[in-house]
C-alpha cells in the first residue's frame, strides 16, 4: 500500500503552476500568473530593510506582532468602517494558510461546505483534506451573480460553512450589496459560518468601495474575514495575510494556525504594519496605476476584436472566446497559445469542479504597457491563423 494520501497521490499540479511552467519552457509572455511586474514601492522595501536591521529577527508571537494586528484594525476602521480589536486578528503566512487554518478550525468530518464556482484552486482540496464535503454552486458569465434559489437548494442539515471570494478571482467582479445581504441572511437563518476570502478588497476600481460580509447584520459572530498584504501592496512573495473574526472564533483560528506555520517573518510584519498606515492618497496612487493597466489591456483587446467581460476589481480581465469568434475551448486555446503564440493565460474552466463554462480566458493586466501590447499582438495573430 502506498504511504501517500490518495488525495495527493492523484492530484495534478495547479493550473497556475502548469501554465507558468509552460511559459518558462516556451519563453512566453506570462499573463497567467497573478502578480505585478512593476518594482515594489520603495517605501515598503525601505520599511522591510529597516526592520531587518533594527528589529528582532527571532520568533514573533504566534498570533502576530501586536503592531501589525493593531495596524490591521486601524486600516479597516479607516477604509471599511469596521470596529476590530487586536484580539480579533490572527496574522498568517499568506491568505492560503489563513484559508487552511479556518477550514481546520471550523469543519468537522462530514460537514458540507458551500463553494461558488469558479473558485480559487485550494478551496475544494483543503475542504476534502479536513474531512469536509465541498458542495459547488456554479456562477455564470458575464455577471457571475449569486442566486438565492440556487443557494437554498443545496443547503442541508449537514451544511456548516459558506465560502465567499469577493471580489471574485478569476472573474474580477464584485458582489452587490443586495447579494451580500442575501448571503448574510442565509448564513444567519441556517446557522452557517462564512469564510470570506477578501484578498482583493483594496484592488477595486471605478469608485466601488469594499463592504465585508462581516459587517452585515448577524455576521459579526459567524464570519471570518481573510486579507492579504501581498495583494494590497502588490508584494505576492511576502506571503503575509491575516484572519479577522469575533474573539472566541479568532482564538480557535489561532490555535489551528499555530500548528501550520506558527508564525510569519517578523521583518515583513513590521513593514506591512508601517505600510497599512500610509495615507489614502498613497493607496489611491497605487490603485490608479493598476487601473491604467486595466484600461490599456481592455482597450487593446477591444481594438483587436476580443470580447472583454465586465471587470470591477482584481488584476484580471477575462475574454469570451466564443464571442470573439474563437471555436476552441478555453483549455485548448490556452494550451495552444502558450506554445504557438508565446502567451500564457488561465482557462477559467480549470477553476470549476464539474460542468461550467469552457469559453472564458483570464489574463493578468498588472504588467508594463509594452508587454501587454506584445501579448495582444501575439494573441491576435494566433487567433487570425486559426481561420
Amino acid at each position: 500500500m502506498s504511504p501517500i494520501h490518495p488525495l495527493y497521490a492523484a492530484m495534478e499540479p495547479t493550473i497556475f503552476e502548469h501554465m507558468s511552467g509552460l511559459a518558462r519552457a516556451h519563453d512566453a509572455v506570462n499573463l497567467g500568473q497573478g502578480c505585478p511586474d512593476e518594482p515594489p514601492h520603495p517605501d515598503m522595501i525601505a520599511a522591510a530593510a529597516r526592520a531587518l536591521a533594527e528589529k528582532s529577527n527571532q520568533y514573533p508571537p504566534a498570533f502576530g506582532l501586536p503592531e501589525l494586528r493593531d495596524a490591521i484594525c486601524r486600516f479597516y476602521a479607516r477604509r471599511q468602517g469596521l470596529a476590530l480589536t487586536r484580539e480579533q486578528v490572527i496574522v498568517t503566512s499568506g491568505a492560503t494558510e489563513a484559508l487552511a487554518a479556518a477550514l481546520l478550525a471550523l469543519v468537522k468530518p462530514g460537514d458540507e461546505v458551500i463553494l461558488f464556482q469558479p473558485a480559487y484552486d485550494s478551496y475544494a482540496p483543503t475542504v476534502r483534506r479536513v474531512g469536509g464535503i465541498p458542495v459547488s454552486i456554479p456562477l455564470s458569465p458575464p455577471e457571475w451573480r449569486y442566486d438565492a434559489a440556487r443557494l437554498a437548494a443545496v443547503i442541508t442539515p449537514r451544511t456548516r460553512v459558506l465560502m465567499l471570494n469577493d471580489p471574485l478571482n478569476p472573474a474580477g467582479t464584485v458582489a452587490s450589496d443586495a447579494e451580500l445581504a442575501m448571503l448574510a441572511e442565509t448564513c444567519v437563518r441556517h446557522d452557517l459560518v462564512a469564510i470570506c476570502d477578501e484578498v482583493w478588497e483594496d484592488i477595486r476600481f471605478d469608485g466601488l468601495a469594499h463592504r465585508s460580509l462581516l459587517s452585515f447584520p448577524g455576521m459579526a459572530d459567524r464570519a471570518v474575514k481573510i486579507g492579504s498584504a501581498g495583494k494590497i501592496f502588490g508584494l505576492t512573495g511576502w506571503k503575509t495575510g491575516w484572519m479577522c473574526a469575533a474573539r472566541e472564533l479568532a482564538a480557535a483560528l489561532g490555535r489551528a494556525h499555530q500548528f501550520l506555520t506558527f508564525t510569519t517573518p517578523p521583518a515583513l510584519q513590521w513593514a506591512v504594519a508601517e505600510g497599512l498606515g500610509q495615507s489614502d492618497a498613497w493607496f489611491a496612487a497605487q490603485r490608479d496605476g493598476w487601473a491604467a493597466s486595466r484600461r490599456h489591456l481592455a482597450d487593446a483587446l477591444g481594438r483587436a476584436g476580443f470580447a472583454v467581460l465586465p471587470n470591477a476589481a482584481t488584476w484580471f480581465l477575462c475574454i469570451d472566446l466564443a464571442a470573439s469568434g474563437i471555436a476552441l475551448t478555453d483549455r485548448e486555446f490556452s494550451e495552444r497559445a502558450v506554445r504557438e503564440a508565446g502567451v500564457a493565460s488561465i482557462p477559467v474552466s480549470a477553476l470549476f469542479e464539474g460542468d461550467g463554462p469552457d469559453h472564458v480566458l483570464r489574463l493578468c493586466f498588472a504588467k508594463d504597457a509594452a508587454i501587454l501590447d506584445e501579448a495582444v499582438a501575439r494573441l491576435t495573430a494566433f487567433r487570425d491563423a486559426l481561420g
